[in-house]
């Protein structure tokens, strides 16, 4: 079961600032819509794979952490193939596998904590602007990338509990109670912020 999304290790991508990350995560994504030649996206999608590969985490692990996406951008490959024709499919899909290894890369690269503390800096001069409040915003961003293990391990336990009795696992069955697990999480952590005076309000 995912406990965290972030993995320890000291590969090169452990030891770069998270501004310098998310830097070179805007940089290539507006890089590889840029290029529309397959080639070149093949080649960034296999690169950003490799890196993702080598960050230390167990197969089944990695594996499971991209499930959903690559599910969905599955079923947009085919609804674009059918849509847009086989060419304009192959390259819209190997644009997203290349952006979406990349950034699991980054985010299991580096704490909520320094994600927090970037968002919460990037944001503080359109605080002095009366636009948004920074700590809130870095708060909330927080709390997304920590209970996505969260919604893992709920789907999980509700896949177990439907196979131990011997019903067959289908989305359609277990989305409802998924969603419900997760606002009752969602209530529970409200609370425990605004007791806290975390919160603005």
């Amino acid at each position: 079961m995912l406990k965290s999304l972030y993995i320890e290790g000291n590969t090169p991508l452990h030891r770069l600032g998270v501004k310098t990350k998310l830097v070179i995560l805007l940089l290539t994504t507006i890089g590889l819509y840029i290029f529309a030649q397959p080639v070149v996206l093949a080649a960034a999608a296999l690169i950003t794979l490799t890196i993702y590969a080598t960050l230390g985490m167990p197969w089944r692990e990695a594996e499971i952490r991209l499930r959903p996406i690559l599910i969905t951008i599955t079923i947009l490959a085919l609804v674009n193939a059918y849509v847009l024709g086989i060419e304009e499919a192959t390259i819209s899909t190997l644009r997203l596998l290349a952006i979406l290894f990349l950034a699991a890369s980054i985010t299991a690269t580096t704490t909520i904590a320094a994600f927090m503390e970037a968002v919460s800096e990037l944001l503080r001069p359109f605080e002095r602007l009366g636009l948004v409040r920074a700590d809130d915003v870095s708060l909330a961003f927080g709390l997304v990338l920590r209970f996505v293990p969260e919604i893992f391990n709920h789907y999980n336990a509700l896949k177990e509990a439907h196979q131990a009795r011997g019903l067959p696992v289908k989305t359609a069955r277990i989305i409802g109670p998924l969603i419900i697990m997760a606002l009752k999480d969602a209530d529970t952590i409200a609370d425990a912020i605004d007791a806290r005076g975390l919160r603005a309000h």
